[in-house]
């Protein structure tokens, strides 16, 4: 850092501000986890016996006041492709706001753990500036998911193969979503699969939502009226993505959604390492602390041990956004927003329809591979 730096460009805590506690996993032993001996190649494994050693991104813990962060490589990926991070801010009269990146490598491309974290990196560093100088959260969003592709576009242009001059075969690319709570009003920007959750406290009094749509094969037969939600997921084209952040996508089309929160809650963003074994908000809330608007750090990390005893199939990421509603003078509860209420309600996938078959991605989409459906135990 500079001397006259403000934030710092990790984390993005305010250094000028109350201190930050960043809480991660414990440093890595000198040797090797299994056998102990103390030569480690440069490339990350023993030299005596092999096995491949922890690295930095394998498991990421981070917290500060008001928004809280996990991700994990899981159990069968042999990195961690999904980035994340957290930060907090002032706005111009002073009121706090934070905010969460969360970013998935799709797997398909080229270096998609440096398209993660290159998005992550852009998005966090333009939202907090935007914040700062007093600019419209939405604008913000936009601004925020603009600066990430571009970031990543400019990886396909450094020179690094397997990008093909003038076609970018397997350009890095990855799917982004990240979360605002400013002045009462959160705000959620999404391209591509990676979604944002409103989970309240009190789930018999409010109903948990899904803030986000996918940008799907899937998603957008059903949207266009050509094919049924049972159908569309039951097709092995369903899982293939039609957004995502690279030099190769065809038009970016980021989708924004804001909402003033009336009663407490927590906002959840994702990777589908933790939605597919829980899709629907209403499945996944189950599996949500009842304490996470004042225990987001536990709430994040329960859900990522959730994910990974489930399978852990894939790189899983959560951050938590603790959210507790202004007082309102009772005069003022007919001047609410319009808020996720009138949203239209996310209806659950059906994966456990999926042939286990090949995504064969259409035009215009980028493969993911099916995922297991996950069926909690009535034991």
């Amino acid at each position: 850092m500079d001397p006259q730096d403000a934030f710092c460009g990790a984390c993005g805590a305010n250094l000028n501000g109350p201190p930050t506690v960043v809480d991660g996993p414990a440093a890595a032993p000198r040797g090797c986890v299994r056998c102990g001996a103390a030569e480690l190649a440069a490339d990350g494994y023993c030299e005596a016996c092999g096995t491949a050693q922890p690295r930095p991104r394998d498991h990421q813990e981070r917290a500060l006041s008001g928004v809280a962060g996990v991700s994990d490589r899981g159990l069968r990926h042999h990195r961690n492709e999904d980035a994340f991070t957290v930060a907090g801010t002032a706005l111009p009269d002073g009121a706090p706001a934070v905010i969460a990146v969360v970013c998935d490598g799709v797997s398909s491309s080229a270096r998609p753990d440096e398209a993660s974290a290159t998005a992550v990196d852009a998005a966090s560093a333009a939202l907090l500036t935007a914040l700062e100088h007093g600019q419209d959260p939405t604008l913000a969003m936009r601004g925020a998911i603009a600066a990430a592709a571009r970031a990543v576009t400019d990886l396909a242009y450094d020179g690094t193969p397997p990008e093909r001059p003038g076609g970018h075969l397997n350009a890095p690319a990855c799917t982004y979503v990240s979360a605002i709570s400013a002045a009462g009003l959160v705000t959620i920007g999404w391209v591509g699969d990676t979604r944002a959750y409103w989970i309240p406290d009190d789930r018999d009094a409010a109903e948990p939502y899904r803030l986000t749509e996918d940008d799907s094969w899937a998603a957008r037969m059903v949207s266009a009226g050509l094919m049924g939600e049972s159908e569309a997921y039951a097709d092995p084209r369903a899982h293939a993505i039609t957004g995502w952040l690279g030099a190769d996508a065809e038009d970016l089309d980021p989708h924004t959604v804001s909402f003033t929160p009336h009663v407490p809650g927590v906002v959840l963003i994702c990777t589908d390492g933790l939605w597919n074994y829980a899709e629907a908000a209403t499945d996944l809330a189950t599996f949500v602390r009842r304490d996470a608007r004042t225990e987001p750090l536990a709430t994040a990390q329960s859900l990522v041990n959730f994910a990974v005893a489930a399978g852990g199939h894939d790189n899983i990421t959560v951050a938590v956004l603790p959210i507790t509603p202004r007082a309102q003078r009772p005069e003022e509860e007919a001047e609410y927003e319009a808020t996720m209420l009138d949203l239209p309600v996310q209806q659950p996938r059906h994966d456990d329809t999926l042939p286990d078959l090949p995504v064969v991605p259409a035009a215009g989409t980028r493969a993911v591979p099916p995922m297991p459906a996950y069926a909690p135990s009535t034991d």
